[in-house]
């Protein structure tokens, strides 16, 4: 070299073109005989011995281009584990958690804000290290950690809904490869097995409440906010005349859905990756005052701000607990009373179902059946508040001799 240094190369000849590989530079202080290189670099005879290393790679690979083969297998390996580093950094559970979030609220399902929030609180939070993991590296006995802690803190309810969620997440990402109806980005995760899956249920915390409100009680609800003033006691009883939506459903109620007979609502509790199902509820002359009563207008008819942003769900469900006197009164129960006492006055399941929106399961239901039910829905509306404004003496039925 101009410097005086000598330099050894390994040269080879293939397909016609001659290419070099640098050995490393020459050390005169080393000893002669030495095989192995020194700290300042090689003897001849330990540059004719890396040499012969470097001819036996390339003759055993020479079905692969031979030495340069070699080379470009090791770049590429060398690239693919800077990606899997990079993927592994960027695609974590996290990432996944909160990408599957954004899926479902862009499907307008409203499940995203309790879900992002059970997924901040119990995953997250709580659990920084195995939220920083590559999602696909998480295992069905770390879900079953988190889901233990939240049984622990006394949440056995939310440790099934993390479940889910979680379960739900990892099956979104499984898919993507499959369905194209999934957005191209779960398939970065590189999932192939649901550790979700892996975990079991509380069964315990899954029990229905089987404590709906009896007549009388719901009767009690009724003349506790029959004539309560303003806009609160109008959304009790547009709530409770309308059949006992889901809460959540109701305020959601866009103005836009509104008719003068009817409204328009969203159920987002069908199947995963589903959008929400249109559930149309027809007004009696009651409930279509009540709702009037609400000034619906702008974006959201139920709203204390002039439809610009709707009414807390969880504030409809305080008024509603307020305005009762029952002890131990929860907004929930209004909906399972009003199905029992329609029940009581023989209106079928499937009235009920449809006029509630439960799932509507079956190949004829889903498929074939388009008929409204707006006729039915409506005369149960009309039983419901018959019922409900009826006397307390009224459901005593006098049965006719023989």
């Amino acid at each position: 070299m101009a410097s005086g240094a000598v330099t050894f190369y390994w040269r080879v000849t293939i397909n016609g073109k001659t290419a070099r590989e640098v050995i490393g530079v020459y050390d005169p202080s080393a000893p002669p005989k030495s095989l192995q290189p020194t700290s300042k670099g090689y003897s001849i005879i330990a540059a004719m011995r890396a040499a012969e290393v470097l001819a036996a790679q390339h003759h055993a690979n020479l079905d692969k281009g031979g030495f340069a083969g070699v080379k470009a297998a090791e770049q590429e390996a060398k690239a693919r584990a800077v990606t899997a580093k990079l993927e592994a950094a960027q695609f974590t559970l996290q990432a996944l958690l909160t990408d599957y979030c954004d899926h479902l609220e862009a499907l307008g399902r409203v499940a995203h804000k309790d879900a992002r929030s059970i997924f901040k609180l119990h995953v997250i939070e709580a659990w920084p290290k195995v939220a920083a993991l590559p999602a696909n590296l998480v295992t069905g006995e770390q879900i079953a950690d988190m889901m233990r802690r939240v049984i622990e803190l006394g949440k056995a309810r939310t440790s099934n809904k993390l479940r889910s969620y979680m379960r739900a997440a990892y099956q979104t990402a499984k898919a993507a490869r499959s369905k194209a109806s999934i957005p191209v980005r779960f398939k970065s995760y590189n999932v192939t097995h649901n550790p979700g899956a892996d975990t079991e249920p509380d069964e315990s915390a899954n029990k229905a409440d089987k404590r709906p409100l009896t007549a009388e009680e719901l009767r009690g609800y009724w003349q506790a906010i029959k004539t309560a003033p303003g806009f609160r006691g109008a959304v009790l009883r547009l709530h409770l005349l309308t059949g006992g939506q889901r809460i959540e459903q109701l305020v959601n109620l866009l103005t836009s859905n509104v008719t003068g007979d009817s409204i328009m609502l969203f159920d987002g509790k069908g199947r995963p990756g589903k959008p929400p199902r249109p559930h149309t509820v027809p007004l009696i002359p009651q409930a279509a005052a009540a709702l009037l009563e609400c000034q619906p207008r702008g974006t959201y008819a139920i709203s204390t701000d002039k439809g610009e942003t709707h009414l807390s769900a969880i504030t409809l469900s305080h008024w509603a607990v307020a305005a009762s006197a029952l002890p131990d009164f929860q907004a929930k129960r209004i909906r399972s009373g009003v199905e029992t006492l329609l029940a009581s006055a023989r209106i079928s399941s499937d009235i009920r179902g449809r006029l509630q929106s439960h799932g509507i399961s079956g190949v004829q239901a889903r498929h074939y059946d388009g008929h409204d039910y707006m006729e039915e829905k409506r005369q149960a509306l009309e039983t419901l508040f018959r019922l409900l404004d009826a006397p307390e003496a009224s459901n005593v039925v006098q049965l006719k001799t023989a």
